[in-house]
């Protein structure tokens, strides 16, 4: 079963890996969605997150399509068993709405649809899903406390945001004493970035040099792109699209593969096992945000909560 831990300083208990919801209700339909929640839920699973606009980018497919696979599922389970995770503030694609939404009107609005498609009354976990940089933290923080006061949101957390926004921000909140930002969602796997290319593919602030003394100070990291696009197992089956290619694809990475694949031999793991421990393996609090769009995906992405690297293992694929 997967292992559970104490998220940060806030009151919920979540699995230390946690199901990205990106492709549920428009790219795999009702039945397949469910099958794949059952089967995180089976093994222990019970931390899932989604956010408002997944799926807003297809057409045809239902607005907040994956909130709605969600909550049609969550229908049929025992509430309390799961800590559910949304994000807010993001554009509104279906309008064409690309302005900065991350205001406190903005984030209403979108809280308020997100609690209608999930069908719940509270949501544990509440991201912004982006940052409005020309805001002063102080209205953005009042109208997240104001939620939570009410009863719509149990805690809140950041998304793509800044490290030193996130400071300031939880400053804020700490000189009039309430709890700020519990966590924050981030850009991060084994795999190390071309910042440039990244940012063109809407991939920004890497965790690595930027996050890490907020880390060590007690905020949790959620890391999002937590296997890298699978970047390290279809470099090995030489399947490597042109995309992927541009994000990843550096003498950093070069390095690394080498040292992963030596270590998914002596393990006798999967390379993305392997992905997937080094984050779990980290020395501060670290949730893997992972995807599969199969129950099997599944499965094979739990067997990494098993797998501690050493200390040593850690170095080899950080200095590599």
């Amino acid at each position: 079963m997967l292992k559970k831990v104490t998220l940060g300083h806030t009151d919920l208990t979540v699995s230390r890996l946690c199901y990205g919801t990106n492709m549920l209700g428009w790219m795999l339909d009702r039945g397949k969605s469910n099958a794949i929640l059952d089967t995180f839920a089976g093994l222990g699973g019970n931390f899932i997150d989604t956010a408002r606009s997944y799926g807003d980018w297809m057409p045809d497919a239902p607005v907040g399509a994956s909130e709605r696979a969600v909550g049609a599922w969550l229908k049929m389970q025992k509430r309390d068993d799961f800590v559910i995770a949304t994000k807010g503030g993001f554009f509104d694609m279906r309008v064409g709405d690309y302005r900065n939404r991350v205001t406190p009107d903005d984030v209403a609005a979108d809280l308020a649809q997100s609690l209608d498609h999930l069908g719940i009354d509270t949501i544990d976990l509440y991201f912004l899903h982006m940052d409005n940089p020309e805001s002063p933290v102080e209205p953005i923080i009042d109208a997240l406390i104001a939620h939570r006061e009410a009863g719509r949101i149990r805690h809140f957390a950041a998304s793509n945001w800044a490290a030193e926004r996130i400071r300031a921000a939880n400053a804020y909140a700490a000189s009039i004493g309430k709890e700020g930002f519990v966590a924050s969602e981030t850009f991060w796997g084994l795999a190390v970035p071309d910042a440039a290319a990244a940012a063109q593919q809407g991939y920004q602030h890497y965790y690595e040099g930027e996050y890490e003394d907020l880390h060590a100070g007690g905020l949790p990291i959620v890391a999002y792109a937590a296997q890298s696009g699978g970047y390290f197992t279809k470099l090995a089956s030489g399947s490597v699209g042109e995309q992927l290619a541009a994000r990843y694809a550096n003498p950093a990475n070069e390095r690394r593969f080498a040292i992963v694949q030596s270590l998914a031999e002596r393990h006798g793991v999967s390379i993305n096992e392997i992905a997937l421990a080094y984050l779990l393996s980290q020395p501060n609090q670290t949730i893997a945000i992972f995807g599969g769009s199969s129950p099997e995906q599944v499965r094979d992405s739990a067997k990494a909560d098993a797998l501690t690297l050493t200390a040593e293992e850690m170095a080899a694929l950080r200095n590599a």
